[in-house]
């Protein structure tokens, strides 16, 4: 019986612990948009910044730019 003196002031700091986590993550936007990293993914990138050697034909058949 006296464990739960000890348990339940722990248990409770936890729960505001973790309450507090969540407000602040809704409240900086962290749940705004849930499908746009999903998408992102599957989205063209076509960086011009990526080193590629010279001469080397991209999957197109296109030469390689050199920057």
């Amino acid at each position: 019986m006296d464990i739960l003196y000890f348990l339940i002031p722990i248990t409770l700091f936890v729960i505001l612990v973790a309450a507090g986590a969540f407000i602040w993550a809704v409240k900086t936007g962290q749940f705004d948009d849930l499908e746009g990293p999903a998408y992102r993914i599957l989205m063209d990138d076509d960086d011009p910044r990526i080193p590629r050697p010279p001469g080397r034909r991209d999957i197109d058949g296109s030469q390689a730019r050199d920057p």
